[in-house]
């Protein structure tokens, strides 16, 4: 069974998200996508609860090949390293590919222990706006180099398809923007 996984906050979680799934699930032939909502993350402020978050990243994922958890907190991991080193030990027959935007790997240098991640897992990064070119220039592609065909570990592709420009960033100050502009002019 080839399982992709896509981590994050998912605060919220939005077409992006679904996108990157889709795209890497079609190309790289995966059988699922699990979605691991994250506790919380450690280069992010502090999220939504854990249930607002499943539940929104639940109704978000109407797909039956993409399954939304929350093992990192049944597992007790915080960092990206840990879960999927639990993960393989859990389920040793699965083949898993590590999923992210190519918004994610500008910064996935900054990971903790990101070689090993790297070392442990494929990983695949689908191309979104404004990081179209984030491959060429993030320390895990230089360190890697960018394969055509996704290999065991330690390898590294990039997929690309019509882009989705919707970030969980934009959403959040939009909504907070909305929420400052309801209280500095109220309807009466």
């Amino acid at each position: 069974m080839r399982i992709g996984l896509l981590g994050g906050s998912f605060d919220p979680a939005h077409g992006g998200h679904l996108y990157v799934s889709t795209i890497a699930r079609k190309a790289l032939n995966l059988d699922h996508v699990w979605w691991l909502v994250s506790p919380g993350n450690p280069l992010k402020p502090a999220p939504d609860a854990l249930a607002v978050r499943l539940r929104r990243a639940r109704h978000i994922a109407r797909d039956r090949h993409i399954f939304v958890t929350d093992i990192e907190a049944r597992l007790g991991t915080r960092y990206t390293v840990d879960t999927v080193t639990a993960l393989q030990k859990r389920f040793p027959r699965v083949h898993f590919i590590w999923l992210m935007g190519s918004d994610n790997l500008e910064q996935f240098s900054r990971w903790r222990r990101w070689q090993a991640i790297a070392d442990r897992i494929p990983i695949a990064v689908v191309r979104r706006p404004g990081t179209v070119l984030a491959s060429l220039h993030a320390g895990l592609a230089r360190r890697l180099g960018l394969a055509r065909h996704l290999a065991s570990a330690p390898s590294l592709t990039v997929l690309d398809g019509p882009r989705s420009s919707e970030s969980s960033t934009e959403l959040r100050e939009r909504a907070l923007g909305v929420t400052a502009e309801a209280m500095l002019n109220p309807v009466t």
